[in-house]
């Protein structure tokens, strides 16, 4: 057991996420950089506004993951594969349900979208035309989530990250070719991003029943499947994470609304910015990742000291590692603003405000810890209670500050809401504890 606590062992389960990880915000990063270098300050605003958007929504949804690896994770520790084939089931059921409600209300949802952003007609046709092909990716890419946490949960990390990097990678391939061969621009971005999510979540929801194969019969039982007891117990798991999530991700779409509201390139910049923000938090991530496996099979097991020893050994590398990258940005900052556009209008907010990405990656480190933590505990309520104080003064602090320092209040309001997300879930720490 104590091997499974240790520095090393939670190492090995980082590196394939790490690797996987750093595959997802190279995604944005691309796509920003492929619009960037168009010459249009059009396309790069229209992908900015868009793709924040589309993060609140399916990340609005990650309770499909991160539910999940908390109920895998304890299943696991138990040796009940029965519970964990029907949850597979079970969250399916919830994708396609959900996908289809994002399908036939898009329309209303568009609106909803336009009402927030002051956007020039240019950049609402772009926005309109990215929006009306990557809705329907909302199917694959929830099932993405689905699969993700199971294996995480499952601490078959490699699995799960090979998943995530094959999304990522595709998309990169497929959005270069269809952008730069083609010339189709946002549309070429948006079927990046459709076709890749199609082509991962058919082969690997494939490989999961395959996998689980070896261990369960793979029947589906309408009974229990439909098990009010067991869907009510994940509704209440669920909500809450989901509604966590609402916040999180509302977080990061008031972000780029406040910066619409200073200026179109402000909004470019910024994108720059926050998707090398976006880079560190993913590699951070991958120690949150791994760390809420072996959470959910220590409680599984009820054995405080493996969980004690985890949470010490996770937080030694999340924040060293964080700091290692506050040092690299230090260095590189730079290079990767003059990568991802060559508007010197954009570059010269990019490098005005690049402070923030040297001091971020370290100060970030610990709230992402202890997301992992709680999410393999399934101790949600704790998270819903953090990230809604967080973002309630994150909300009230924004407004303040950038009435009055413009976009470098706007940065040091995303400062004070990652560090009260820290604040926050530590104070709730000892819940945990009640589990033993």
């Amino acid at each position: 057991m104590s091997d499974k606590s240790s520095i090393k062992y939670i190492l090995g389960l980082s590196i394939p996420i790490f690797f996987a990880n750093l595959a997802i915000p190279l995604v944005g990063i691309v796509d920003t950089a492929l619009m960037g270098n168009l010459g249009n300050k059009s396309y790069l605003a229209a992908t900015s506004v868009a793709t924040s958007f589309f993060s609140m929504i399916f990340w609005s949804f990650g309770f499909l993951r991160m539910g999940t690896v908390g109920i895998v994770s304890q299943s696991y520790g138990k040796k009940d594969y029965k519970n964990i084939l029907n949850l597979v089931f079970r969250n399916l059921l919830f994708v396609i349900i959900i996908s289809l409600l994002l399908i036939i209300f898009k329309n209303q949802i568009f609106k909803l979208c336009l009402f927030f952003f002051d956007l020039s007609k240019e950049t609402q046709k772009n926005f309109y035309d990215y929006f009306n092909v990557r809705i329907f990716s909302s199917i694959f890419e929830l099932t993405i989530y689905i699969i993700t946490g199971l294996f995480i949960g499952l601490q078959k990390t490699k699995i799960s990250s090979l998943a995530i990097g094959s999304l990522s990678i595709l998309n990169i391939i497929i959005s270069s070719v269809l952008v730069l061969k083609y010339n189709l621009n946002v549309i070429g971005v948006a079927y990046g991003t459709l076709i890749a999510a199609g082509i991962t979540s058919s082969i690997f929801l494939i490989y999961v029943f395959i996998f689980l194969k070896k261990y369960v019969s793979i029947k589906i039982d309408i009974e229990k499947i439909i098990n009010f007891t067991k869907i009510k117990e994940l509704i209440e798991i669920n909500l809450n994470i989901f509604l966590r999530t609402i916040l999180l991700t509302f977080s990061f779409f008031w972000f780029t609304y406040l910066g619409s509201k200073i200026g179109e390139e402000f909004i470019a910049a910024n994108t720059i910015l926050i998707n090398l923000i976006f880079l560190s938090a993913f590699i951070l991530d991958a120690y949150a990742f791994s760390t809420e496996g072996i959470i959910g099979y220590s409680i599984g097991l009820k054995n405080k000291k493996l969980f004690t020893n985890v949470v010490k050994n996770s937080f030694i590398l999340s924040s060293f590692t964080g700091l290692v990258i506050s040092i690299f940005y230090l260095f590189s900052k730079d290079i990767f603003i003059n990568f991802m556009t060559d508007i010197e209008s954009i570059k010269n907010i990019s490098f005005q405000f690049s402070f923030w990405l040297i001091l971020l990656p370290f100060l970030s480190s610990f709230c992402y810890q202890f997301d992992g933590i709680f999410i393999g505990a399934s101790q949600t309520k704790e998270l819903r209670d953090a990230m809604f104080i967080s973002v309630t003064l994150y909300l009230l602090s924004s407004y303040f500050l950038v009435q009055n320092f413009g976009n470098q209040g706007l940065w040091i309001s995303f400062t004070i809401f990652l560090i009260l997300r820290a604040l926050t879930l530590g104070f709730y720490f000892k819940r945990i504890y009640l589990k033993f």
